[in-house]
């Protein structure tokens, strides 16, 4: 390997992996190929490995880093106000987000730009299959960690954990300890198995990108051009507006923090999932100095309660189809849609 390749970090080769397969997508698509010749999408194998090998990561790596912030703490009632406050933080954030996306598509109206002509019947149908509230908590309460697990899902593995994590706590000194190192010797294990794992991050980064490109071409967001910048425009003024008045708020050193997270960010927006990023970030907050303790409780669980970005899109996204198929809602049935949103979101993952 050429020296100046081996010196770009991690983020670096994300980046420039990414070029090159926007670049192959579009020199080889799939509706120019040839009778036994390549295509981009032939690269599909090679992004599917990638997530198969984060998807591997998350079990393991939720499990430790919960058992080791919530069960190491001797005092729980200090654990229980951390958990109030992060909640509380998670449901202020993700109403904000809702609004703002709910917002952005009143005054833009990108609907307008995507007129759908669907029989209703097809609406009755689909919101008739509807899980409901019920059905949501219900399905976040696992029966099986061996099954949830199996189906990698976050919210019933994050309530399994907190609850053994919570049992461990009150067990006596000896099993207490015994777990707890267990619990930590495994998260160790797993940044380590992590960091394996990244080093193969560009190549399938890459390849997910020039299948996209390869499927759908350049404009392959034409259609929807209106639709996706309104969601960039809303997600630029929540950052803005919210996120970093709170982080001047809390005193986080923004350059620093930046610098710790562009990783695990690239690695969210490239492979178009948080769960993605979830390894890198434990990992580099573990080295910024944030407290064990605080990352492996707050982390995981923000993964299933705290998915602003996709809050802001589902709200963002639910007018818009609204708009596309002419249908208008009075004030009432807004209140009513954004709060069963805010409500249901929290399943999101």
């Amino acid at each position: 390997m050429p020296r100046g390749l081996r010196r770009l970090s991690s983020s670096q080769a994300i980046l420039v992996a990414m070029a090159a397969g926007i670049a192959i997508g579009f020199a080889f698509p799939e509706a120019g190929r040839t009778p036994g010749g390549f295509a981009a999408t032939d690269l599909q194998l090679f992004a599917t490995i990638f997530l198969r090998l984060v998807k591997l990561l998350i079990v393991p790596l939720i499990f430790g880093t919960v058992v080791v912030g919530i069960a190491s703490q001797t005092d729980l009632k200090r654990t229980g106000r951390l958990a109030v406050r992060a909640f509380v933080l998670f449901t202020v954030l993700t109403g904000l987000a809702l609004l703002i996306g709910w917002a952005a598509a009143a005054i833009v109206q990108p609907g307008q730009h995507v007129p759908l002509d669907r029989p209703a019947e097809l609406g009755t149908q689909l919101a008739g299959k509807k899980p409901g509230i019920a059905g949501v908590i219900e399905g976040a309460i696992p029966q099986s960690i061996v099954d949830a697990a199996a189906r990698n899902d976050v919210l019933q593995v994050l309530i399994f954990s907190i609850l053994f994590a919570v049992a461990v706590a009150q067990a006596p000194d000896r099993a207490r300890r015994t777990m707890v190192e267990f619990a930590e010797s495994l998260t160790e294990v797993m940044f380590r198995f992590t960091a394996i794992v990244m080093l193969y991050a560009p190549i399938g980064i890459g390849a997910a990108l020039a299948v996209t490109v390869g499927k759908g071409g350049l404009g392959v967001l034409r259609g929807l051009g209106v639709l996706v910048l309104t969601c960039l425009g809303a997600l630029a003024v929540f950052i803005v507006a919210v996120l970093l008045p709170l982080a001047l708020v809390a005193r986080v050193p923004l350059r620093p923090f930046w610098k710790a997270m562009r990783e695990p960010v690239l690695v969210a927006f490239s492979a178009a999932s948080s769960d993605a990023a979830l390894p890198a970030a434990l990992r580099r907050l573990d080295e910024v100095g944030v407290p064990k303790r605080v990352a492996g409780f707050v982390m995981p669980s923000a993964l299933s309660f705290n998915l602003t970005g996709s809050t802001l899109f589902v709200g963002l996204a639910t007018l818009f189809v609204a708009q596309a198929a002419g249908v208008h809602f009075s004030v009432g049935e807004q209140a009513t849609i954004m709060g069963t949103l805010l409500i249901t979101t929290k399943g999101i993952a």
